[in-house]
């Protein structure tokens, strides 16, 4: 009886056991798909959430244009459309190396500011989005991509600047090839050709000038390094080139007609340029958003704002920018009064060479006359 009594509630026990294990395992997996669906249905508001903020609130802009021009913008924009504004000023050479290195991780999201052949570099390289603006329409053809991978803002004819304090106007250099008279040894400051887009552009115009008749560089290399001969330093950074011929260190640069103008009128450096009398290569300076923009839509914004008639008009008031739209109306006498002579250049040679023609100057031709002294 006994043994009948404890297996009838051991029975018991074993059956309540049972249907209380499973109502806990039933009340768990209820949870937990609860619970899972609850997380996934939360984390896919918060990535939507996120994804609309980052679109709406922030836009990183790579550029070369300056702190000034940076600051005013990253205000006025933000002041426009509530976006915070970040950016990055560097070289446009090194814009593109940086861009460049991050097509697997991007990072920015705007490219305001290089010549057009850095843009088409970064164009074959897959690196840029396409994007038709609405202004389109008040660009010639030649200042913007086929594709509409860039489209240009600005153009920057290239001069001889010099300091007015230690060359009279009758003396400077009025043309490129004055530039190599041995009386201009160690008078000449230069800003590092590989890190600046201007530079390299002047550079590889020197070079094209006879490569375009004979296919054949080497004429153009003994231009540089006779140019290297008479160069007392390459500049770090624009800066200290402005600052090494404003002080007399050195009298003479090669550098953009904008800049000239603005140092000269804006901070009261005693400089003042000359346009080449044989012809001068005009950069068109472009803007364009990345692909895979981390943030295309406050891109779009950035890129419609900075363009506008009225921006162009400010750019060129006060920072000494000539625009590329058509319908910009009163600008400053030194834009409608000044005459450029453009040089001829092929630009789809430029990109095709010019690494291969700075990589020669870097690796043969800079300092050459300063190395040989010292051993």
């Amino acid at each position: 009886m006994k043994s009948f009594r404890k297996s009838w509630l051991f029975l018991i026990v074993l059956g309540l056991t049972i249907v209380l294990a499973g109502c806990i395992a039933g009340g768990s997996e209820e949870d937990a798909s609860g619970d899972s669906n609850q997380e996934e249905s939360t984390s896919g508001e918060t990535a939507t959430e996120n994804e609309s903020t980052d679109l709406e609130d922030s836009v990183v802009v790579y550029s070369p244009h300056g702190s000034d021009i940076l600051g005013e913008f990253e205000k006025l924009f933000e002041e426009e459309y509530g976006i915070d504004m970040q950016f990055l000023d560097m070289g446009s050479q090194e814009i593109l190396d940086r861009v460049r290195s991050e097509a697997n991780n991007v990072q920015a999201d705007v490219w305001w500011g290089a010549p057009q052949l850095n843009f088409d570099q970064a164009k074959s390289d897959g690196l840029l989005a396409e994007y038709k603006p609405s202004y389109a329409d008040a660009l010639d053809e030649m200042y913007h991509d086929e594709d509409w991978t860039w489209t240009g803002t600005s153009i920057t004819p290239e001069v001889i600047l010099y300091n007015t304090k230690e060359i009279s106007e009758e003396e400077v250099p009025k043309d490129w090839d004055d530039l190599l008279d041995p009386k201009w040894k160690d008078e000449i400051i230069i800003r590092y050709p590989l890190a600046s887009g201007t530079m390299r552009t002047i550079y590889s115009a020197m070079i094209y000038r006879t490569y375009k008749d004979t296919q054949d560089p080497q004429e153009g290399y003994e231009w540089l390094k006779k140019l290297d001969e008479n160069t007392k330093e390459y500049s770090a950074n624009p800066e200290v080139m402005y600052n090494q011929v404003a002080k007399g260190v050195g009298s003479l640069s090669v550098w953009n007609m904008p800049d000239t103008v603005m140092l000269a009128e804006e901070k009261g450096y005693p400089f003042d340029y000359v346009i080449p009398e044989s012809g001068t290569p005009v950069l068109t300076e472009g803007i364009a958003i990345l692909k895979d923009a981390p943030h295309p839509k406050a891109a779009e914004a950035f890129y419609e704002f900075v363009n506008t008639k009225e921006a162009a008009k400010l750019l060129a008031e006060t920072y000494y920018r000539i625009p590329t739209r058509e319908d910009v109306e009163n600008l400053p006498a030194w834009i409608t009064e000044t005459e450029i002579n453009p040089m001829e250049i092929d630009w789809a040679v430029f990109e095709e060479k010019q690494t291969e023609w700075m990589e020669y100057w870097d690796n043969n031709i800079k300092n050459t006359e300063k190395d040989l002294s010292e051993e």
